[in-house]
């Protein structure tokens, strides 16, 4: 299998991640009280991570809430549990464990005393926004699985589709039309102030 083939069957080079009836029914199935969910898919440390990474990428501000609080990582982790592929999931939990590895400043360190700056730098490290080489895909570009790029921009893909399409981002912070019957032509500031339609 090509890599490009085993990132479609992740779900994370394609647009259907969020477009289907089952990925959908997914996400409204995600209600767990955050602060005591468990992974089903991860091990507790990497739940940690995961939840500390989408809350720097989607933090709660004055108007909206974070990424933890609308049950993200519960998505994610059951995406990974109940849609990939054994050996597409073992891509996942290789790239889980470098990254828990890696943030760790020494093995024996509890997951809960690394820093948000430890991410941060992590994030800013492997995570760029512009002028960006992954030197790990250059020196084995026909590698299978996940640089640490890659799978930190996979993440923040999941994070972001995921929490525009819940139901509170959806009804509350969208332009929202439970019943789509009419068409309207128009500038969308004019017509939504500014908003996109929610799904």
């Amino acid at each position: 299998m090509k890599r490009r083939e085993a990132l479609k069957n992740l779900g994370l080079a394609t647009g259907l991640f969020v477009a289907s009836p089952t990925i959908t029914s997914l996400l409204q199935s995600c209600t767990s009280n955050t602060k005591i969910w468990t992974p089903e898919f991860l091990s507790a440390d990497q739940g940690i991570v995961l939840q500390k990474l989408v809350d720097i990428i989607l933090p709660k501000t004055d108007h909206l809430p974070s990424a933890t609080e609308l049950n993200v990582p519960e998505f994610i982790d059951k995406y990974f549990n109940e849609i990939l592929l054994t050996e597409d999931q073992e891509y996942v939990k290789t790239a889980f464990a470098n990254m828990v590895t890696q943030l760790k400043p020494h093995p024996d360190t509890p997951i809960e005393d690394v820093t948000e700056a430890t991410y941060k730098l992590y994030l800013d490290q492997y995570m760029p926004i512009t002028g960006y080489i992954d030197e790990e895909r250059e020196a084995t570009p026909k590698a299978f699985g996940f640089t640490k790029s890659e799978f930190l921009n996979h993440l923040k893909w999941m994070a972001i589709n995921a929490f525009l399409n819940t139901e509170s981002i959806g009804e509350n912070v969208l332009a929202y039309d439970p019943v789509p019957t009419q068409y309207f032509c128009g500038n969308i500031n004019n017509l939504t102030g500014g908003k996109s339609y929610s799904l």
